[in-house]
């Protein structure tokens, strides 16, 4: 995903405009209300993410690799299409991005969904943790609400705005190109990682959320992210670590579920 950020930022920077604060989504139940900021505009990140996600897929179906399981992808796509159905309870429009759900098969453990809908699954997830629908559901969750809060723009954001101070400070310094080289490549791994601990949490937050009014068990979020410790552990402290780790991510969880229990019960009915 890291290469992903990187085109897209290049590409960004062709619409780059005034810094803009705004919140991207409702707060929902779950009270997300953090102001972000942006350099550079939703349209730009999403025209960069269709045009990455289509070479995703050519390159994927050249090597026989997409939608070649057709069992575990017409799971994914059903509870997928459920949790999109709630998105309209953080952002109305996000009902009409042209979502596209595929699975690749591959042994990572992985899944993303890019700005504007693009969600990207890997069978080693399904054949690893052995997901329930529900467990499945907060899965997806999580990654759409990535999109809805526009966390690659923010990333991008961030990886241009470096790269202007740093271009600015070439300008007036006189650095040679092969310095700005490295600066911007540190600055890239700095400020350019996929998501850090506060949009990984947000995104917790509102997947459990959507998952609820999709009618999945909320506790699933909590025995999947335990799955995933288990799956992928990490012994560093969890503030060493861009993502949080997955025992304080189940707590986390744990403490918002009285929250949205109601939304399940009433999805339900």
């Amino acid at each position: 995903m890291t290469n992903i950020i990187r085109t897209l930022a290049l590409v960004a920077a062709a619409s780059l405009g005034a810094c803009t604060t705004v919140n991207t989504t409702a707060p929902g139940a779950v009270g997300i209300a953090r102001q972000q900021s942006f350099l550079v505009s939703a349209e730009a990140v999403q025209n960069a993410a269709g045009q990455s996600y289509a070479q995703t897929l050519t390159e994927g179906r050249g090597k026989g690799l997409i939608n070649n399981k057709p069992a575990m992808l017409a799971r994914v796509q059903a509870v997928s299409r459920r949790v999109i159905a709630q998105v309209g309870t953080f952002r109305p429009d996000a009902r009409g991005w042209n979502w596209e759900i595929n699975v690749m098969d591959t042994p990572e453990i992985n899944a993303w969904c890019m700005a504007g809908g693009k969600i990207m699954v890997y069978s080693g997830l399904i054949d690893k943790l052995q997901p329930t629908d529900a467990e499945l559901a907060a899965l997806m969750g999580h990654e759409i609400a990535h999109a809805l809060r526009e966390h690659t723009r923010e990333a991008v954001s961030r990886s241009v705005g470096q790269q202007l101070v740093l271009g600015g400070l070439a300008a007036a310094t006189g650095a040679s190109a092969s310095t700005v080289q490295i600066a911007n490549a540190v600055a890239q791994v700095t400020y350019s990682l996929p998501h850090g601990r506060e949009q990984e949490t947000e995104s917790d937050r509102i997947g459990l959320e959507l998952m609820a009014r999709a009618g999945y068990d909320p506790h699933a979020a909590v025995t999947f992210f335990q799955k995933l410790g288990r799956a992928a552990p990490s012994n560093a402290p969890s503030w060493l670590s861009t993502h949080p780790q997955s025992q304080a991510r189940a707590a986390d969880l744990k403490a918002y579920i009285s929250r949205v229990m109601p939304l399940y019960e009433a999805a339900k009915r």
